[in-house]
């Protein structure tokens, strides 16, 4: 028995024990045995203040939630915008619009135009049709857009099959563009559907399971035939609490309900572009620049705050309003740019041809030359075979003894692992042609791009004929990319160490260096560069919440009916602008610092599921970045993460994103892209090529093309082997003997000499070569994008 004696186990190790028992030798010493907290405890109090924080955190949101409220369903606020768009063809939107036009408007009258204000809704709305077909037109819609309010035919269901979809090719496409852009709030109306109770709420049970997956989760269905099912409808869209994307709410912007032109005297070709409309977002400073969709940055010489054409507490309503008296709207205060603080508009950068000349030298320095020049006379310098003077004055002399005989076979001039350029590269770099169609294009010392193939780019002035063959070669390119990508073959009758004079070797893609400031092609001098580009993005967005928030003297509050006059916008774009204006919005957005200035822009794109067509790198393309559209012809590449180069792609793969560098205005992420690809001009033709997202903006992104000469095996011995066709003559099996070699097997070699005449050589590798191996040399070149022609979307539309 054990007695009186109590039972001891044995204690717990240190770490198993609380905090504050690991904390008793902080407390006093007249009170050791109580375990307690340390009196100079730093969360003392910690737990008022997260309730104080959590509290504050909660006014905040509750309060910003109120102004957000009372800015959309007020009379303070913008008009909603409703964008009815029919998932088929067979859908009678005039009819729908038509009904709810006739719901906002008061009894009696009719409304004039597309925005209308209901006193009894207490609601002002801007119902718009998208037109079925015209891509264009349903982009820009969608961009406005507060509610898109898709509209379904049960029509179709009515027969026998019921399996068939509602959304024809045309919707389904244009709701894979408008998931890209970003969908604000959306809802599903379902029209066409029988009075039978029964059979209608089995046939709108029937559509909505066949659309649930194509719309968001919190899309509701509403039937849309009677005017009850259009009031309900009404009366929960009031009371919602609209989504909006987030690239929307960092600009302010304006669809122009009125669109006018007036003729400046000064300048003979350009004219002042006067657009009216409602100002959402955020607040326009007359001294901002302003983006015309389509068309350009522009200045602005004067803006206008005018009275409300639909005020809700206006006693003679808008619909009694003719097209004159909407036209001279009263104006409250105008506002003109301050030459100070306007923002010039700066679209390339101004290069100096002379920044690199070097001045005339002194007496003193011509003497010192001569004298060095003398002392170098006399010591002998090894140089490379082939090297000119002016290049051997750039090679330091750190030789010794060694190797004095100039005819060593074992070094030569080609440049490997980050040294500098073959002897004739020039400092433009630009290639616009794959080496493998070089040859039969006899571009055999030049990688510039041949007029024939602008002429295949651009689709024109070409025959049925020639253009077919040219789609065919297109395709046949692309699939040999696909199964042999960057494989090249050594042209017979030209020296391979003058095709590929601006290529180089690596010993390792990832580790080794490649000097982002080295020959840059001369468009580098014509655009803008950061030094840190997170931090520039920062510090722009909160002087923008700033300028917001700020209610400065020079800026219009979101919200307020405003005249834009835009100065020295070219006449045929004015007037084409005019034209198109009555059939689709014109819009207009204000821009950031800095967002008007020419850079290296880099997309995450992805080729759409829709567009099985080839999407050649250096094509032109029509670029949409938010507001925005411009012309660019981009370059595709890989985006590797772990290694600052990264390798160029001849055509955008389907099934996988690439990485699109272009020259473009600079835009601050996060932005939706949308590329557009035109038959032979015509923008009626227009395709969606593929979606993506603006990444960043960095013009020392370095991108190498790489090309592999392929060589085969014709006798092997052990560790050793004869290689042929890889290169046609001993010099340049000399020229690229640094550069090392691999096979598709999986061994690595080097170049040990040239045999014979005719190019074959003899090579050592780290293991047999299989007779069926085949052996590689990879060579490498930095790429860039192509220098866009000066060019408007809006022209082709």
């Amino acid at each position: 028995m054990a007695g009186s004696r109590t039972q001891v186990n044995k204690a717990h190790k240190t770490r198993f024990s609380s905090k504050a028992s690991r904390q008793v030798h902080k407390t006093s010493r007249t009170d050791k045995t109580r375990i307690s907290k340390p009196e100079r405890n730093a969360t003392k109090g910690g737990r008022a203040a997260r309730i104080q924080r959590s509290k504050m955190v909660r006014d905040q949101k509750r309060a910003a939630l109120l102004k957000e409220k009372r800015a959309s369903s007020g009379s303070t606020g913008a008009p909603r915008v409703i964008v009815l768009f029919g998932l088929s063809a067979s859908v009678n939107l005039d009819a729908l619009a038509t009904d709810l036009l006739a719901l906002l408007s008061p009894e009696g009258t009719k409304a004039l135009s597309a925005t209308v204000a209901s006193s009894s809704y207490k609601l002002r709305a801007t119902v718009l049709k998208a037109p079925h077909g015209d891509l264009l037109t349903c982009m820009e819609m969608a961009k406005v857009a507060d509610l898109i309010a898709f509209v379904a035919s049960a029509s179709s269901l009515c027969e026998e099959d019921m399996s068939i979809s509602p959304v024809d090719s045309f919707g389904s496409q244009c709701l894979s563009v408008f998931r890209a852009i970003g969908l604000p709030s959306t809802a599903l109306l379902i029209r066409d559907l029988p009075v039978e109770p029964k059979k209608k709420q089995e046939l709108k049970k029937i559509c909505s399971c066949n659309l649930a997956s194509e719309f968001p989760e919190d899309c509701k269905f509403y039937p849309a035939d009677t005017k009850d099912e259009l009031h309900k409808f009404l009366w929960l869209f009031k009371e919602q609490r609209l989504t909006v994307p987030h690239w929307r709410n960092q600009r302010p912007y304006l669809m122009a309900q009125e669109v006018d032109l007036v003729n400046d005297d000064c300048n003979p070709g350009k004219c002042t572009l006067v657009l009216s409309g409602y100002l959402r977002a955020r607040s326009l400073s007359v001294n901002q620049l302003v983006h015309v969709s389509g068309v350009g940055d522009f200045q602005l010489c004067k803006m206008d705050i005018l009275k409300d054409p639909f005020s809700l507490s206006a006693k003679k309503g808008p619909e009694y309003m003719d097209y004159d008296e909407l036209h001279d709207i009263q104006v409250i205060h105008s506002l003109v740019p301050d030459p100070l603080k306007q923002e010039p508009l700066l679209v390339e950068n101004i290069p100096d041809p002379l920044a690199g000349e070097q001045t005339w030298p002194t007496e003193a320095e011509m003497a010192e030359a001569d004298e060095v020049h003398k002392g170098n006379e006399r010591k002998k310098k090894i140089l490379p075979r082939g090297t000119s003077d002016y290049q051997a004055a750039w090679i330091v002399d750190n030789t010794d003894g060694e190797g004095s005989d100039s005819e060593d076979d074992g070094f030569d001039g080609m440049v490997f692992d980050g040294e500098n350029d073959f002897p004739g590269h020039g400092g433009s770099n630009n290639s616009d042609l794959d080496e493998d169609q070089a040859v039969s294009l006899n571009l055999r010392n030049s990688d510039e791009e041949s007029e024939a193939d602008t002429a295949m780019t651009e689709g024109e002035n070409l025959t049925r004929e020639q253009l077919e063959d040219e789609i065919r070669k297109i395709k046949d390119a692309h699939a040999e990319d696909q199964e042999f990508p960057d494989e090249v073959d050594t042209p017979l009758d030209v020296l391979a160490r003058k095709r590929f004079a601006k290529y180089r070797g690596m010993k390792s893609f990832r580790t080794s260096s490649w000097d982002p400031k080295e020959s840059l092609p001369p468009e580098y001098a014509r655009i803008f560069a950061f030094d840190n580009f997170a931090r520039t993005r920062k510090h722009v967005l909160s002087k923008a919440l700033d300028m917001d928030q700020g209610g400065n003297e020079d800026c219009v509050s979101a919200g307020s009916y405003i005249r834009l006059y835009i100065k020295e916008v070219p006449g045929d774009l004015a007037s084409k602008i005019n034209v198109l204006g009555k059939a689709s919005p014109i819009l207009a957005c204000g821009l950031l610092q800095h967002e008007s200035k020419i850079s290296v822009m880099h997309f995450s794109v992805k080729k759409h599921d829709s567009y099985s067509a080839p999407i050649k790198a250096k094509e032109t393309l029509f670029f949409h970045v938010g507001f925005r559209q411009f012309v660019a012809r981009p370059i595709f590449s890989s985006d590797n993460m772990n290694s600052g180069k990264h390798k160029m792609e001849r055509f955008l793969h389907a099934g996988c994103f690439s990485i699109a560098s272009v020259y473009a205005p600079i835009s601050f992420p996060p932005l939706p892209l949308i590329v557009l690809k035109c038959g032979q001009g015509e923008a009626s033709s227009a395709a969606v090529a593929a979606v993506g997202s603006l990444k960043c903006i960095d013009p020392d992104r370095i991108i190498l093309k790489k090309i592999i000469l392929t060589g085969y095996p014709q006798r092997v011995s052990k560790l050793k082997a004869t290689v042929r066709y890889m290169f046609h003559n001993p010099e340049d099996v000399r020229w690229f003997k640094p550069v090392e070699l691999w096979t598709k097997c999986g061994r690595r070699g080097r170049v040990k000499e040239p045999v014979g005449t005719h190019g074959a050589m003899k090579c050592t590798f780290d293991g047999v070569v299989q007779q069926h191996d085949t052996v590689c040399l990879s060579l490498y070149k930095r790429v860039y994008p192509k220098w866009p022609e000066q060019k408007f979307p809006i022209l082709d539309r």
